[in-house]
């Protein structure tokens, strides 16, 4: 459906799906019932499906970027993740796969040729988040982290507008990602790439550098711990 005008859903607070969205959720959910039928799972678009009790629950992003896609821009994830398990991350445009079984992180790449994912911060560019909404304001706002001079100093940033970024800090393209946010372990759009940092050994928290959880606050993962104590200094001053 790539370069179709295609119609727009509106979900509210300027968010919206399109068809693509919605028959590419469709095209998973198939996969899953298929090889896990007693499963549940929990879609950005058909919401929960199965009981919220089953021990095994799927997280299932279709496009991660839809307003990227809409315009014709490249930039999209489609993200599936076994809570708490293994996950994956891929590119549609690029036709790289990451993923992680819960211990190593990969790539695969067109051809079927796989590697480790080794996260580096020698790019230097640290992708952040300025998409709404803001729920740690005025206390943080990640367009003034952008401002800081100790953010110009050290980094470059970079707003690519989908959690394929997330991927990209685990293989390397990333130094860092930065949002704002509450919980985002268990969330459709994060818990992919979460998983796929945490497994390649990158340095995850939340935005105020605690562990994950229900009373965590959006995301800082950075590809090394060196990295992550520099921009948790510049986000707390």
């Amino acid at each position: 459906m790539y370069g179709r005008r295609l119609p727009r859903i509106d979900k509210g607070a300027g968010d919206f799906a399109t068809a693509a969205d919605i028959e590419a959720e469709q095209a998973i959910l198939g996969v899953i019932r298929s090889a896990r039928p007693q499963d549940a799972v929990l879609g950005e678009e058909g919401g929960q499906q199965g009981g919220t009790e089953t021990a095994r629950q799927w997280l299932v992003d279709p496009l991660c970027g839809t307003l990227n896609y809409a315009v014709g821009n490249h930039l999209v994830a489609v993200n599936v993740a076994l809570r708490d398990g293994p996950a994956a991350v891929a590119d549609p445009f690029s036709g790289e796969v990451f993923f992680t079984d819960g211990e190593t992180a990969r790539v695969r790449r067109p051809g079927g040729t796989e590697a480790l994912l080794a996260p580096t911060s020698a790019t230097r560019l640290v992708d952040v988040n300025l998409d709404p909404p803001f729920p740690s304001a005025p206390a943080f706002r990640a367009v003034n982290l952008l401002a800081h001079p100790g953010f110009a100093e050290h980094f470059r940033p970079r707003v690519v507008s989908t959690t394929l970024a997330l991927a990209w800090v685990a293989a390397d393209r990333r130094a860092a990602y930065v949002t704002d946010g509450g919980d985002l372990s268990a969330s459709v759009h994060f818990a992919a790439g979460i998983a796929l940092c945490r497994a390649a050994g990158c340095t995850v928290t939340d935005i105020e550098g605690a562990p994950l959880g229900p009373s965590s606050r959006g995301l800082l993962a950075a590809a090394d711990a060196k990295t992550h104590a520099l921009l948790l200094s510049l986000i707390r001053s």
